[in-house]
């Protein structure tokens, strides 16, 4: 409950304000001051009440913005006890009202108008003293100048206090906010990212798979008539492919659906399934040949992936682009250091693109993450060459690498 009716009483300020007013104006109004300047019989003159009216409401009523206008609500307090000590009224239950102001005026202002303000009321408090020093019975009223810039001293420190623990407290929130928006910023970041990798993977299995299918549905349909053993082999691979590239959808989309990430732990192509992915090749009639030579080292799954993505992109390229006629080999080289994957054929060498340029695009990022290369290029003699190659490290083993 504590906290909650703190709360309340931040969002209604004014209301409190004004509540902290209205008695303090009460009891400056019931309880008469008195004069300074004795009679002729020795004894204090009592107040005018209209005046002893018009102080308090001068010094109360003010209180009631003291948040809105701290230094004007000041100035008009100052001022009305100025007029008090000019009349020779003496100090009353409404002059309270100049030490909240001044509080006011350290918590909510610059250094430099607190100090003012402090300065102001040390000074109306040396001068309510010399003023009663010059009375008949002055009663040791210097003695009291000292407990009273005290206190005065005091509420001016516990208002600078609440202006210091505001300005940490704005800070903070400030800093917290900044963190916020750090946190969102790198949220969308890796969100982009997440959707280019997801966008990588899907235009890999789906243009890959698509294309084979395209090209041994055309087969079929010319082979129907006349050799209906091998349309129904073309229609076998068109089913298979079909299959395989619906698991891969599958466990892709897995990856979105499943909270847990228990998806991403099923297996992902690597080097191990280029014969597989070779063979479907040349079962769409375009021979390829497989080379994979030098000390075979194990490689980062993601590291796999990736030169399994490039030669399956680079393939359907070749398909779709070399010509009827054209051979593709595939080479991978384990060297010192470095693997290197080699795809080249000997077709009309049109220019490496997807349509869109995806392509190039997804296989230059998946190495880029491996601080390789890629590089695409009619090759010499005629053709089409592409050609990737990754660092490996000492212990790929120890490395910790997300799959692209």
């Amino acid at each position: 409950m504590v906290p909650r009716l703190f709360a309340w009483l931040r969002k209604h300020q004014r209301l409190v304000d004004t509540l902290f007013m209205v008695p303090l104006g009460a009891v400056a109004v019931i309880v008469r001051g008195r004069w300074i300047e004795t009679t002729s019989d020795g004894l204090p003159q009592q107040t005018p009440y209209l005046l002893n009216l018009a102080l308090a409401v001068a010094m109360c009523l003010p209180l009631v913005w003291r948040r809105r206008w701290p230094r004007a609500v000041f100035a008009v307090i100052a001022g009305a006890a100025f007029v008090q000590w000019l009349v020779g009224a003496n100090v009353a239950v409404f002059d309270l009202a100049l030490l909240v102001a001044m509080y006011t005026v350290a918590a909510e202002c610059a250094f430099r108008w607190a100090l003012a303000a402090l300065l102001i009321n040390e000074l109306g408090l040396i001068l309510l003293v010399w003023k009663l020093m010059s009375q008949p019975e002055p009663q040791g009223a210097w003695r009291e100048l000292s407990p009273d810039s005290i206190a005065l001293g005091a509420i001016w420190l516990c208002g600078l206090y609440i202006s210091t623990r505001r300005k940490y407290t704005l800070s903070l929130e400030e800093r917290a906010r900044r963190l916020e928006r750090e946190r969102d910023a790198q949220a969308e970041v890796a969100a982009a990212a997440e959707r280019a990798r997801i966008a990588r993977e899907m235009h890999d299995v789906i243009a890959h798979s698509i294309s084979v299918m395209v090209i041994q549905a055309d087969g079929a349909s010319y082979a129907i008539d006349t050799d209906a053993a091998r349309a129904k082999r073309a229609m076998r691979a068109i089913g298979d492919t079909g299959r395989s590239a619906l698991t891969e959808m599958r466990r892709m989309l897995g990856v979105l659906r499943e909270g847990d990430g228990k998806a991403a732990l099923a297996p992902q192509p690597g080097v191990d399934e280029l014969p597989h992915l070779v063979e479907q090749i040349r079962s769409t009639g375009l021979p390829v040949e497989l080379t994979i030579d030098g000390a075979q080292v194990p490689l980062p799954g993601g590291m796999e992936l990736a030169l399994y993505r490039i030669a399956q992109e680079a393939l359907t390229n070749v398909m779709k682009h070399a010509g009827p006629s054209a051979t593709a080999w595939v080479e991978l080289h384990y060297g010192d250091g470095a693997v290197e994957l080699r795809i080249r054929d000997d077709g009309r060498g049109a220019t490496f693109s997807d349509g869109r340029g995806h392509g190039l695009v997804s296989m230059r990022e998946r190495v880029a993450v491996y601080g390789g290369e890629v590089t695409a290029a009619p090759a010499r003699g005629g053709g089409f060459e592409v050609v990737a190659r990754m660092p490996v490290r000492e212990s790929p083993a120890k490395q910790e690498v997300g799959t692209p």
